[in-house]
């Protein structure tokens, strides 16, 4: 079993930055991913930013250039850097492992941009 627990989350203006931060139980391996999803009311989860096998980064096209994916593998946890953060990036942040052929998932943290 794998526990994930995101925190970060908050209102912010347009144009400003949060830092979610997500810690892991165990330790994620290289060959394992790991990366943060967001969801919308009505809409299904997508896919922000990840690590994948190998350690190399994914962006979502819609974050490229402002969201930047990190990990400290020797405190077990993983980043998501904002900026320039839009009224389009609201919503429910998820932390997310794929651990030894099993899914995991935290409990989400709101980011609210608005002015």
């Amino acid at each position: 079993q794998v526990q994930l627990v995101e925190s970060g989350g908050g209102l912010v203006q347009p144009g400003g930055s949060l830092r979610l931060s997500c810690a892991a139980s165990v330790y994620i391996f290289a060959t394992d991913t790991m990366g943060w999803y967001r969801q919308t009311p009505g809409k299904q989860r997508e896919l922000v930013a990840r690590f994948v096998r190998g350690g190399s980064t994914f962006h979502a096209d819609s974050v490229k250039g402002r969201f930047t994916i990190s990990r400290d593998n020797a405190n077990y946890r993983v980043y998501l850097q904002m900026n320039s953060l839009k009224p389009e990036d609201t919503a429910v942040y998820y932390c997310h492992v794929s651990y030894k052929g099993d899914d995991y998932w935290g409990q989400g943290t709101q980011v609210t941009v608005s002015s």
